[in-house]
């Protein structure tokens, strides 16, 4: 575990302000997912609460969301050598604060006081998984429209990783959504680290900024001293709150985790979907996809190719132009009916064919120097999408292009989503990333085969 203290220097705002943090993804979850979701939020302190995830609670008050908040210990431990307070006048005051951030969230009567004992959560565990599955309990409906709320579980603070671990596996077992805030992080972690680059981030409105700012003043125990006498100082400095001051918030977003289809699946599934609809996405009507299939296309970085492939080509509206940009091209899917109409879009392409394939199993001979996997990763179970990898390392030339695109919300029937098929893809093939582009509904990245190692 990290070790560390309040009165540490430790990494300036400013050094964060200088990283790459404000262009993290954003948090796939748009105002009306928010608004039908429940979240219940764990606390190990009073303040915990309005620092690491203050704007997301102002956001989710005001969009009407299902919220609950346990508070698990009312921090009487945070001035243990105060002269003039005891812990137990302390927590008296710290729960009164913790109230009062609560109405400024909008959140008043909506949380619930555990009363486990400050610092020694750990010897609790059962506890607050018994009280977690309690309150999930109390929130029925689908588990995929749950999201646990707690620290991070690599925070360094051991309250703070109990909670986190204990959500995660409550998570897990349920399927459910899991949103982790870092607050400590923030003084001990510096930008070098990358944990912090795969977390995803919410941007406040100004309305959510000063909500959060209130209730972060509400601790008043915290940001302001006792007494001006040694061991009654503030804990939470201006320096420290400056990490908190941000107009974005961050947190490590795992998706819930709906349904367990895999590529067995995929032909009847979409088969159904494509009798129902012609163009079942609207891939010719919507901006959306008009917009994403343009950035696609600009983003491959040659003009030109000698073969292509694009696996899960759907009705093949983005196929007839990667066909233009490849002097050989091939389009698979596993919809026969879907391949009809790609087969009708590239007829007029003579080196262009849409064959019916079902991936990873299934896999084309030859070699390409652009492969396209667009809005199909998730439709894969995780060994499924290794094995897709493995395939595309060996299929693409030395010095190939690899084309990933894919919706970042929460997928219903399947166990991945967008985000978590980018990072296994770069866990897979280790292949640094040439570009990224990433906003709150899809992230596009493209990736340079490895040329080959000479005398090899």
């Amino acid at each position: 575990m990290v070790t560390f203290s309040h009165t540490d220097a430790g990494t300036d705002e400013a050094a964060w302000a200088g990283s790459a943090l404000a262009g993290i993804g954003e948090l796939p979850l748009g105002p009306d997912e928010l608004a039908g979701m429940t979240f219940i939020l764990l606390a190990a302190h009073p303040d915990d609460e309005s620092l690491g995830a203050g704007g997301l609670l102002a956001r989710l008050s005001g969009a009407g969301a299902a919220v609950e908040v346990l508070l698990c210990s009312a921090g009487e431990a945070s001035h243990p050598d105060s002269p003039t307070t005891t812990p137990e006048q302390l927590a008296a005051v710290r729960l009164a604060e913790f109230g009062a951030a609560m109405s400024v969230l909008g959140l008043a009567g909506r949380w619930q006081f555990l009363d486990l004992p400050d610092g020694r959560l750990a010897e609790h565990r059962t506890s607050v998984t018994n009280s977690l599955s309690l309150a999930v309990d109390r929130h029925p409906g689908p588990p995929e429209r749950l999201v646990l709320v707690a620290p991070y579980r690599e925070d360094g603070h051991p309250d703070h990783e109990i909670l986190g671990t204990v959500a995660a596996d409550v998570a897990d077992a349920g399927g459910h959504g899991l949103l982790e805030y870092p607050i400590w992080y923030w003084l001990w972690a510096t930008p070098e680290q990358d944990a912090w680059r795969d977390w995803v981030r919410l941007s406040l409105t100004g309305q959510e900024q000063r909500a959060k700012r209130a209730a972060m003043l509400s601790h008043s125990s915290q940001v302001r001293p006792l007494s001006g006498h040694p061991g009654d100082e503030a804990l939470l400095t201006d320096r420290f709150r400056a990490h908190f001051e941000r107009p974005f918030e961050v947190f490590a977003w795992r998706h819930p985790v709906s349904g367990t289809r895999s590529a067995r699946d995929a032909e009847g599934v979409f088969d159904a979907v494509h009798s129902k609809a012609a163009d079942p996405w609207g891939y010719e009507d919507s901006w959306y996809e008009r917009r994403k299939r343009s950035l696609t296309l600009a983003a491959l970085p040659e003009p030109q190719y000698d073969a292509g492939l694009e696996v899960g080509c759907s009705i093949g509206t983005l196929s007839a132009e990667l066909a233009q940009r490849c002097g050989r091209f091939l389009a698979v899917d596993a919809s026969g009916v879907a391949l009809l109409e790609a087969a009708r879009r590239l007829a007029p392409h003579p080196g262009a064919e849409a064959r019916q394939l079902t991936v990873p199993r299934q896999w084309p001979d030859g070699r390409f120097d652009l492969i396209v996997v667009s809005e199909v990763g998730y439709y894969l179970a995780p060994s499924e999408l290794a094995e897709l990898f493995d395939r595309i390392a060996a299929a693409l030339t030395p010095g190939g292009t690899l084309l990933l695109c894919h919706w970042r919300h929460p997928v219903s029937g399947w166990e991945l989503d967008g985000d978590t098929v980018h990072a296994l893809a770069r866990t897979r093939l280790r292949w640094p990333t040439a570009a990224l582009y990433t906003e709150r509904d899809f992230v596009l990245e493209t990736f340079t085969g490895p040329e080959p190692v000479h005398g090899a």
